[in-house]
């Protein structure tokens, strides 16, 4: 083993070579890309991502009295109230436009090869908003306001990918 180079000089130790061009390296498989745009899904989530898969978009609403809170993120309690008394309900998928940015630069996997692309905030028509991408929309096009309706991506080659929302406009610009 060689020893590795500090500001003062060599100390501590360095592995062995695993370059193909260096004495007794061994040559390496690259490590796989990390996906960032694919969620983690867990005992509670799997009830929201099934249904994205069959192109229902969930969100929870509070049964606690007084409240009836629909919120989006899903979480295990309502975020308005702490009551723990929640349940699913399907969204209608309507939504409108209450902001967004267009992407022209993102270094994470695979968004980088997406650019540019429209991240948003929609104020569902149950009343959460929703961090979400707007598809098949030109940029000139957008507008605060605008009436939008859910649909899914669905992963490209993953096999496991679950089916993401995204929002297009209910009637197409001319």
């Amino acid at each position: 083993m060689r020893r590795a180079p500090t500001r003062s000089g060599w100390s501590g130790v360095r592995p062995k070579a695993t370059s193909p061009s260096e004495p007794g390296g061994t040559a390496a498989a690259p490590p796989a890309a990390p996906r960032y745009d694919l969620p983690g899904t867990d005992a509670f989530s799997r009830v929201y991502w099934d249904a994205a898969a069959q192109g229902r978009l969930l969100l929870r609403r509070c049964r606690a009295d007084g409240c009836g809170a629909a919120h989006h993120y899903p979480r295990e309690f309502c975020p308005r109230c702490w009551s723990e008394d929640v349940e699913w309900e399907e969204a209608s998928g309507r939504a409108t436009l209450y902001t967004w940015s267009v992407v022209h630069r993102n270094d994470l996997p695979p968004f980088g090869e997406r650019v540019p692309y429209v991240a948003a905030v929609v104020d569902l028509a149950e009343g959460p908003r929703m961090m979400t991408e707007v598809v098949d929309c030109p940029e000139a096009d957008l507008r605060i306001g605008m009436p939008l309706r859910v649909r899914f991506r669905t992963g490209t080659g993953e096999g496991t990918a679950p089916a993401v929302p995204v929002f297009r406009p209910v009637f197409r610009p001319a």
